[in-house]
């Protein structure tokens, strides 16, 4: 075993004039160190090929967690899938990568773009091995993993954007490699990789993708322990188990709220300097404190992170805004959604007696609510989230 996780990020853009995509993906972790993505693209566009691919993901990524081999995931597909009226077929592509202990990957693909793999910024032939089950001829190949190695999946809306428009014959696969060889130190999360590489599709569409999209990003890391103390204990007695059960664990320490970071100013024997610096007018200015990588304001800042959390688990257009400005905020993005991947939670539910004016739109129910929905959307993005509430 090691210490090494997974970080998965996907994004469709949808055929120009359809309400759905024809492309599904769909994810699932058997244990804690294995995970089976499916990337599916159903036949066509729109309704029929949405329940195509759907119906395969769905399929495929199910019975391969309950230990189903491939040729018989392959053969309830032929025999579930609905045929198509006009085309008299039923037919769906598909990518799978299947994580196995964190330590190596199994691929599988039929008939979809094959998975580009980048490992120390260059692109990496692994092998393949053919194979015919039911009269398809399926690729497998197993790759030993490394820190750092990129997987890319897609669908072949990607290769063919721009076809008879910005280029004669599509992007070419080694063009798309080249795109995206170039973000391989910056260390973006697979989102971000998976959101810029779809931007760049998008365009050579001139905004109007003529076959649906999309992009599964697999990233390998190590983990990352991350540490965020929101609120003072209920029983003030409480406080020096909460803050030295803080700031015994390993990885960086987040603190959210005046009191809060008051009493860990004490506990820590450090003063507290709060930065006079606004860089949002709309969030208070951060502090700094000896000990705690990131001291902030409270309520109003976590609101913001959560908003950033919907936006980011959804089409990710925000993230320009916090990748890069400097409030309380959007730092706590940064630490969040790129660095961690095991995130603790010490929550306090002491009420605060500035939140009881009746004219604020604060109060103890909404702090709760707000750690119930970030947990959520980190959850979404595949971080471990532990909450320990005081």
């Amino acid at each position: 075993m090691n210490d090494l996780c997974v970080d998965i990020g996907w994004q469709s853009l949808n055929h120009d004039g359809e309400q759905l995509c024809g492309d599904h993906v769909d994810i699932i972790e058997p244990d804690e160190n294995s995970t089976i993505v499916v990337l599916a693209d159903g036949l066509g566009s729109g309704v029929k090929a949405s329940i195509l691919s759907t119906l395969t993901s769905k399929i495929i990524s199910t019975m391969m967690a309950n230990g189903l081999s491939l040729e018989d995931c392959v053969e309830t597909i032929a025999a579930t899938l609905p045929i198509c009226s006009e085309r008299k077929v039923a037919y769906s592509t598909f990518t799978i990568i299947h994580i196995v202990n964190n330590e190596e990957a199994e691929i599988i693909q039929y008939d979809n773009p094959h998975v580009i793999l980048l490992r120390d910024g260059e692109n990496i032939e692994y092998p393949e091995i053919e194979m015919n089950i039911g009269g398809k001829k399926i690729y497998k190949s197993r790759v030993r993993l490394n820190e750092n190695d990129i997987f890319i999946a897609m669908s072949d809306g990607c290769p063919h954007a721009g076809v008879g428009m910005s280029l004669n014959f599509g992007w070419k696969r080694e063009d798309i490699i080249e795109f995206m060889k170039t973000f391989y130190f910056v260390g973006y999360t697979a989102k971000t990789l998976t959101t810029l590489l779809l931007d760049e599709v998008n365009k050579l569409y001139g905004g109007k993708p003529a076959d649906d999209a999309t992009v599964c990003t697999v990233r390998i890391r190590k983990r990352e322990p991350m540490n965020l103390l929101f609120g003072p204990p209920s029983n003030r007695d409480d406080c020096g188990k909460m803050m030295s059960l803080f700031f015994s664990k390993e990885g960086k320490h987040i603190i959210c709220g005046g009191t809060t970071s008051s009493i860990a100013a004490k506990f820590l024997g450090k003063p507290l300097r709060v930065n006079l610096d606004f860089a949002d007018k709309d969030i208070p200015p951060t502090a700094s404190l000896e000990g705690a990588d990131l001291v902030t304001e409270g309520v109003i800042t976590i609101n913001r992170v959560l908003e950033y959390a919907k936006n980011y688990i959804k089409d990710n257009n925000s993230y320009s805004e916090w990748s890069c400005k400097r409030d309380g905020a959007s730092l706590i993005c940064r630490l969040l959604f790129e660095e961690a991947t095991d995130i603790n939670f010490f929550v306090g539910r002491a009420i605060n007696p500035a939140h009881q004016n009746p004219d604020l739109p604060i109060n103890f129910s909404i702090k709760m609510q707000l750690v119930t929905e970030l947990t959520e959307c980190l959850e979404k993005m595949g971080k471990r989230v532990k909450v320990s509430y005081f």
